[in-house]
């Protein structure tokens, strides 16, 4: 009886590790398109591609001709299209090679920091001044930024890179105040920018009594890796956008979840 010996490939320790790093750069990848415009775009160039496999293997030259062009400066195309993405990748990159975020990840094994045992109160400031605005039905646009995307935002943001308090916030949207058209961006615990133009959700099936508040609330969360709180001017009613999808009339206990979540 003829034995049959069965050949294992011998697996290193680099042949792990080189696993481990694609599969974390395809997941920080789909961190950055998800929920976004840019998501829709990568479904469609991924179409494009596989029809141009189909239409190649059934020697239809016409179509391969045709499908071939766009396969060919196919690497160009993704990075005119996806520019902005790459840019929030190479932020990404560089933030978590820095030393704060090592110490952090060190912080998360060994110990938490004082910052994560009073979240608290950071998120105090923001969640008194939800409260008074919507007692006085005063309309605002918050922001959270998880990177700060200086080209993004400042081109048409004045820049405060100011503590977070609860006076400014009121401040800042009461409307005889020059600032209270457009958002408030925060980002690093800071309030960075303040009556910021933000791009508008081309979403059609919003309800009626959305306006350009929250359109832009929700474009904000497609484009970049960012939450919004949006506090109605007709009703004080409170809204909450992530990854292009709102929340409507949350409560302040809700409120105080998702912003120790995430924020």
């Amino acid at each position: 009886m003829q034995s049959i010996f069965l050949s294992f490939p011998k697996i290193t320790f680099f042949d792990i590790l080189d696993v481990v790093l694609v599969a974390f750069i395809i997941y920080q990848l789909y961190n950055l398109i998800r929920g976004t415009i840019a998501a829709n775009i990568f479904i469609g160039f991924a179409v494009i591609f596989a029809l141009n496999f189909v239409v190649n293997a059934l020697h239809m030259k016409l179509l391969t001709a045709i499908l071939g062009k766009f396969v060919d400066v196919g690497i160009i195309a993704v990075i005119v299209v996806f520019q902005q993405e790459v840019r929030r990748f190479l932020l990404l990159v560089g933030k978590n090679a820095s030393l704060q975020r090592n110490k952090a990840w060190w912080q998360y094994f060994f110990g938490k920091t004082e910052a994560e045992k009073n979240n608290y109160a950071r998120i105090k400031p923001i969640i008194d001044a939800c409260k008074s605005m919507k007692q006085t039905r005063t309309g605002a646009l918050i922001v959270f930024a998880k990177y700060y995307d200086e080209q993004f935002y400042q081109n048409s943001c004045e820049v405060m890179d100011a503590k977070i308090s609860k006076r400014l916030l009121e401040s800042i949207f009461q409307k005889t105040s020059p600032l209270h058209d457009g958002a408030v961006v925060i980002s690093e615990n800071k309030i960075k920018s303040a009556s910021c133009i933000l791009p508008l959700t081309e979403k059609t099936d919003l309800p009626a009594q959305f306006g350009l508040r929250h359109r832009a609330g929700i474009g904000v969360t497609e484009a970049n890796e960012a939450t919004a709180i949006i506090i109605s001017e007709e009703t004080g009613e409170l809204s909450y956008a992530k990854q292009g999808r709102v929340k409507m009339n949350i409560s302040f206990a809700e409120l105080e979840k998702v912003l120790n979540k995430d924020f």
